[in-house]
């Protein structure tokens, strides 16, 4: 049996014979090509961003976009006459993309090829597939939660996070601490499960073991008194960014082992992996014994293993691909200062 393709994340739509029929410049663009909209909107729905890559004048092409009542859907749009690969570039780099994750559809076979020689993992679309994205397995979810229902909107709250940023004068923490980040840790229920295994088939650069459950196992997990299972929240100033990180510890013998630790992407640089690495310290000295994780390095996740020996991991096993690591310390790990964190209550 194939492989089910991987999950499309973000959709990079062309315009000109793309969205809408005919050229701007040439007096085109008076009408929307059939069931674009209807797509866009329903992959915005399913928590699938969308962006734009398009030659043209910016100002008059998002004019029309708002006439159409389309524009509100699209993150940073690159709409200038440099190369079309250019832009998709701009787009992956802004919105901290893998190319892989990516879908861009225009309708231009020359447009498509320049795309697909720079970045071969970016899939391409035709633009008379366009109508018909939404039933490709790759665009399909398997849950619609509130994260994803509500995904464009926390892009484009990070998207202003990282403008205020570059206009910060002072260090990259001392903005942090600008933001009044407020950190809520529970653990898992069944309510949350549907975001559960949406963060671990969405997420590769911040996974520390690239596992996969199902969604009788998360359930399995949740109730298991073998097992810590916990999902952390974040808000700040600039509105909710969902839920953004899970740890999983499981109790043995003589210690916790950390079996899986998640953080999404979107919020890689706001010390969400700190803060739950810092609580499974806690709990591994409340319960008196070492605390371990278990590593398996993947094509993205490298970052994941440069977290646990910054926070005072040591390597003790090592099994082709698969590490253990021991947190070598006999301090727990700080919280970081600038991050308000709401621990699970005791008995939770």
């Amino acid at each position: 049996m194939a492989d089910k393709p991987a999950q499309v994340k973000c959709v990079i739509w062309d315009l000109d014979g793309t969205v809408w029929e005919g050229t701007l410049t040439e007096g085109g663009a008076q009408a929307l090509r059939p069931g674009v909209a209807d797509a866009i909107r329903e992959l915005d729905r399913r928590g699938i961003i969308q962006s734009v890559a398009s030659k043209n004048d910016a100002s008059p092409a998002l004019k029309r976009l708002e006439a159409f009542g389309l524009a509100d859907y699209f993150l940073c749009p690159q709409i200038s006459w440099g190369p079309k690969s250019g832009a998709v570039q701009a787009i992956l780099d802004t919105l901290n993309l893998k190319p892989e994750a990516v879908a861009f559809v225009d309708d231009s076979p020359f447009e498509r090829d320049e795309v697909r020689f720079a970045h071969p993992k970016v899939r391409t679309y035709d633009a008379a597939q366009a109508a018909g994205l939404p039933q490709l397995p790759e665009c399909r979810v398997r849950f619609i939660t509130q994260d994803s229902a509500n995904r464009r909107k926390m892009y484009q709250a990070d998207l202003n996070r990282q403008a205020a940023e570059r206009d910060f004068g002072g260090s990259a923490e001392e903005f942090l601490a600008t933001l009044g980040m407020r950190m809520e840790i529970t653990r898992v229920t069944q309510e949350d499960l549907q975001r559960v295994e949406e963060l671990t088939v969405r997420t590769h650069q911040l996974n520390s073991t690239g596992y996969t459950y199902s969604y009788e196992q998360l359930l399995a997990l949740a109730q298991s008194p073998e097992h810590i299972f916990c999902i952390c929240g974040l808000q700040d100033r600039y509105g909710d960014s969902g839920k953004v990180g899970l740890l999983l510890l499981e109790r043995q013998a003589q210690a916790l082992r950390l079996k899986l630790l998640i953080v999404s992407c979107r919020v890689m640089t706001r010390g969400i992996g700190s803060a739950l690495l810092a609580y499974a310290t806690q709990l591994a000295q409340a319960e008196g014994k070492a605390l371990q994780a278990e590593f398996l390095e993947t094509e993205h996740n490298r970052i994941m293993y440069i977290t646990y020996k910054l926070a005072g991991f040591d390597e003790v096993e090592e099994d082709g691909a698969n590490l253990l690591l021991e947190y070598a310390k006999a301090e727990p790990i700080p919280f970081p200062p600038y991050l308000a964190v709401q621990l699970p209550d005791a008995g939770a």
